[in-house]
C-alpha cells in the first residue's frame, strides 16, 4: 500500500473540494493508498507543508488552483531531487491554467483516482531570480489581477472575476521600455504585455500553439505584445492572439528559448503563476529541466 500525502485548499474555486472530500479520499483507498490529509491554512502554507512533511511519501495529490499547485512545487524545490514524489494535480481552482497542459477528466473523484494511480512524467519548471513558478512569468497589462482579486470575488464570480477586473484596468494601460535578450538574439522597443511560459495558454488565451509546447524540452516559450500605437496596430495584435499567428508585422511576438534577460531601467512587478513574484529592473529567467514529476491524463 502506498502513502500518499494530500494537501488542498480548502477556498479555492467556491470550495467546492469540500463537498466532494470525502469521494475524493474513497478514490484513493480504492486505488490503494494509505492517506494523510492536509488542508492549508493561508497563503504560503502548502510551501511549508510540501517541504516539511514529503519525507516518507510514495506521492503527493494536491488539490485546489493553480496557486496550490505553484506553492507545493515550490517547497519540493527545497529538498533534493530524490526526496521529491510525484504529484497528482486535482484542479479546483478558478481558472486552471496549468491543468490544461495534463489532459486530466473532468470529474473531481476520477482526476483523484488518476492522480494515485496515473503513471507521473518529468516536466520542466521556470526560475525567475531565485523563486520558481510552474506554468507562468508575466509583466504587464492584466497580470496582477488575480492576486488583486479577491478570493470572495473569484469564488462568487469565478472566470468572469478575471474579466471584469481586467475590463476595469483598460483605461490604466501602461507599457514598458524593454530589452529582451534570449536565446536567438535581442529584442527592443515598447511592451504592453510579456509572458514567459511552459503552457499551452495562460487565461484560456494567449500562448503559442499547443504543438510548437513541449513541457520536458528544456525550453521556455514567450509571447511579447508590443504597445500598439494606432486602432490598426491594435486590431492586428488583437488578430494575432486569437489566431495564435504571431510576427514583427502584427506587433506579437513569439519565443522558444532556455532562458530570457528582461532589462528595464525602471522596477517592473511580474506574476508568478498568477501571484505576485516582486519587481525587477532585471528579470533572468531560466528554464528548469524535468525536476518535477506530474501525473498526465490523455493528451
Amino acid at each position: 500500500m502506498q502513502k500518499l500525502l494530500f494537501i488542498y485548499n480548502p477556498h479555492a474555486g467556491k470550495g467546492r473540494v469540500r463537498s466532494k472530500l470525502a469521494g475524493i479520499l474513497n478514490a484513493f483507498t480504492r486505488a490503494g493508498c494509505l492517506v494523510t490529509v492536509y488542508p492549508t491554512q493561508g497563503p504560503g502554507d502548502a510551501i511549508r507543508a510540501a517541504k516539511e512533511l514529503s519525507a516518507g511519501y510514495d506521492r503527493i495529490a494536491v488539490c485546489g488552483g493553480d496557486g496550490t499547485l505553484h506553492e507545493v512545487i515550490t517547497g519540493l524545490m527545497e529538498l533534493p531531487q530524490s526526496a521529491r514524489p510525484p504529484i497528482g494535480y486535482i484542479p479546483a481552482g478558478t481558472t486552471n491554467d496549468f491543468a490544461r497542459n495534463l489532459g486530466l477528466p473532468r470529474g473531481m473523484e476520477e482526476t483523484a483516482a488518476l492522480a494515485a494511480a496515473g503513471e507521473p512524467r518529468s516536466v520542466d519548471i521556470g526560475r525567475l531570480g531565485e523563486r520558481y513558478f510552474t506554468y507562468v512569468a508575466a509583466l504587464g497589462a492584466f497580470t496582477d489581477v488575480s492576486y488583486n482579486t479577491p478570493q470572495q470575488f473569484k469564488n462568487a464570480l469565478g472566470h468572469l472575476a478575471y474579466v471584469l477586473k481586467g475590463a476595469a484596468e483598460l483605461a490604466n494601460l501602461q507599457s514598458y521600455a524593454l530589452r529582451v535578450e534570449h536565446d536567438g538574439g535581442v529584442l527592443e522597443g515598447d511592451f504592453l504585455y510579456v509572458m514567459v511560459s511552459n503552457t499551452v495558454s495562460v487565461g484560456g488565451l494567449i500562448g503559442l500553439p499547443a504543438e510548437e509546447v513541449s513541457l520536458n524540452d528544456g525550453l521556455l516559450e514567450a509571447v511579447l505584445v508590443r504597445m500598439p500605437q494606432t486602432v490598426a496596430q491594435m486590431n492586428a495584435a488583437i488578430y494575432a492572439l486569437a489566431r495564435q499567428e504571431y510576427s514583427e508585422d502584427s506587433g506579437v511576438v513569439g519565443l522558444h528559448s532556455s532562458k530570457f534577460r528582461i532589462l528595464c531601467v525602471q522596477a517592473v512587478p511580474y506574476t508568478l503563476d498568477g501571484e505576485f513574484g516582486g519587481e525587477y529592473t532585471q528579470a533572468d529567467i531560466t528554464a528548469v529541466n524535468e525536476p518535477i514529476q506530474i501525473v498526465f491524463g490523455q493528451n
